[in-house]
């Protein structure tokens, strides 16, 4: 059923500043809540509903034409999306309409039924992303019910209950509950994933709520890679003999994550292992460095966040979903910022002077998004061959795969 077909209202969206919206509702019924965000990418928008770091938000989409090309297995960034541990709901412009794309397996609408996931359409996007853009990320709540009756108490006592993400860990919701081995490789175009034979190198993955393309990035560059919770100890890592350490991406307020993320990192500080961190991986790093971070008024949320790299001096377009950042300015001595953000000059690297460790705020693995800042992964893996004494890689200017 198109929006236009319906006749009565079916979804609602209420801000936590009084504003209510009256939309159609699709996907799953019922209401729930979280924080309103945007996101301006154009395509991927699979991937980014099933990114884990979405936890606790609902996702504005300012592109109007979300649906188009449906759905398929190959996509998903997580291996059960679902609406208690990942993204909350989704707002929409326009209504879903028929597939139009060969690798279409479903419909977003039954994807997010089988999902249990509330969609809302017919909202003027534009005007919701300007508000967040003046007033900040609000709490909202999204409600659908195919008669259209909603109790509207209720609603409202849902939203006051909610307490926002700041102070709210979320990373263990989303974290796997038992250690296992990743060895699929990046997606080719007409053959599919491919898996890594022979790994020169194998790398412990710490899970914050990673997305599966990032550790098909890992694997593509000839690594086994292990995957361990969120609260695993430094010496049950060092116990699987990495060659290196990487830090995944994830959602909530870093500082409460870093409570007992902290004495890890600074026990594996001294392994003197290379060390990669990405978005919350990012984060937790500088903290544990001994920097701050704090709640961003909009976030950054896109496929189109230009940023510079400063070692190189070349700006490079990258994928962003981030709420909190690291504030450049608490950053220690000893520890360099090696990327910004050219938005709005708010940090996206860093690095600590004299060992192999570094992090990004922004999605290297691109999905969605371009494939510019691919090469930070060879860079991880520079580190790691330079302690081996093997031949260093080049790093390419755009590194995109076959």
């Amino acid at each position: 059923m198109t929006g236009w077909q319906q006749t009565i209202t079916s979804a609602k969206l209420l801000l936590n500043d009084g504003t209510e919206l009256d939309g159609f509702g699709i996907g799953a019924t019922g209401s729930a809540v979280g924080e309103i965000c945007f996101n301006t990418a154009m395509t991927g928008y699979q991937e980014i509903l099933t990114d884990p770091s979405y936890s606790g938000q609902i996702i504005t989409f300012t592109f109007p034409h979300i649906g188009n090309i449906g759905t398929n297995p190959e996509d998903s960034e997580t291996v059960n999306p679902a609406a208690d541990s990942g993204v909350r709901g989704c707002i929409l412009r326009a209504d879903i309409t028929s597939p139009s794309n060969y690798r279409s397996t479903k419909s977003l609408d039954a994807w997010l039924k089988a999902h249990n996931i509330i969609a809302i359409t017919g909202i003027d996007t534009r005007a919701l992303t300007a508000h967040i853009r003046e007033n900040g990320m609000p709490n909202g709540v999204i409600a659908h019910q195919s008669e259209g009756k909603f109790d509207m108490g209720a609603l409202k006592e849902q939203l006051a209950d909610f307490p926002g993400l700041v102070g709210m860990d979320l990373a263990k919701q989303v974290s796997t509950t038992q250690s296992y081995t990743w060895d699929e490789t990046e997606w080719v175009w007409n053959e599919g994933f491919g898996k890594v034979s022979d790994p020169q190198f194998h790398i412990v993955a710490m899970d914050f709520g990673a997305k599966t393309n990032i550790l098909r990035s890992l694997a593509s560059k000839s690594a086994r890679v292990t995957i361990v919770g969120a609260t695993t100890s430094a010496k049950e890592i060092l116990a699987l003999k990495p060659d290196g350490i990487f830090l995944s991406n994830g959602p909530g307020d870093p500082a409460q994550t870093a409570k007992y993320v902290t004495p890890v990192l600074e026990e594996l500080f001294a392994s003197n292992l290379p060390m990669f961190g990405i978005c919350l991986g990012h984060q937790l790093l500088a903290l544990a460095l001994g920097a701050k971070t704090s709640k961003m008024h909009q976030g950054h949320h896109g496929a189109n966040h230009p940023v510079q790299d400063l070692t190189t001096r070349k700006v490079e377009i990258t994928s962003m979903n981030h709420g909190f950042a690291v504030d450049a300015n608490s950053l220690p001595k000893g520890v360099k910022q090696t990327h910004i953000s050219l938005f709005d000059k708010s940090n996206a690297g860093l690095a600590v002077e004299g060992k192999p460790i570094f992090s990004v705020q922004y999605h290297p693995e691109a999905s969605p998004g371009p494939h510019d800042s691919s090469y930070l992964f060879t860079r991880f893996f520079n580190l790691i061959r330079e302690q081996k004494g093997m031949e260093q890689v080049k790093e390419a200017e755009f590194e995109i795969s076959a």
